[in-house]
């Protein structure tokens, strides 16, 4: 885990096997923005294959969450396809011949919390590039 992301108490994580509905296992709040880190896991080894965000600031110091916040950005959010993750990532699974996966989502902005969700995916997502040379395999750009 990031250090970065340890000051964000409100968090959780679920795992997501190709078996799975994730509209069920999903753990991430309607109403809540933030970032998640979705993980392969292979036996004792986990590698981060995405990281992605939810929730806008205002010019107003407020949050504008899309309806559905975390849990639909996880569960409809389009990847791969113009269709939601929740029947793009059972294939990518197969295809990349992953058998799980570990999401983990941290609401980022609250009322202890205000960090923006594009900046702490941001960070997230440079630390990544600085380690690795490159991006998570399934972000395709940021």
């Amino acid at each position: 885990m990031y250090k970065e992301l340890k000051k964000y108490k409100t968090t959780k994580s679920f795992t997501f096997t190709i078996e799975d509905n994730l509209e069920e296992v999903c753990t991430a709040p309607e109403n809540a923005s933030g970032v998640f880190l979705v993980y392969a896991v292979k036996g004792e080894e986990k590698e981060l294959i995405m990281v992605g965000s939810t929730g806008t600031v205002q010019n107003d110091g407020t949050l504008k969450s899309k309806n559905g916040g975390l849990y639909d950005k996880i569960v409809n959010g389009h990847q791969f396809a113009k269709t939601g993750r929740k029947y793009t990532w059972p294939a990518q699974m197969k295809l990349e011949n992953i058998t799980e996966l570990e999401v983990v989502w941290y609401e980022t902005f609250n009322a202890k919390n205000k960090m923006m969700p594009t900046f702490v995916e941001a960070q997230v997502l440079q630390l990544f590039l600085d380690e690795n040379g490159r991006l998570p395999k399934w972000n395709v750009a940021f």
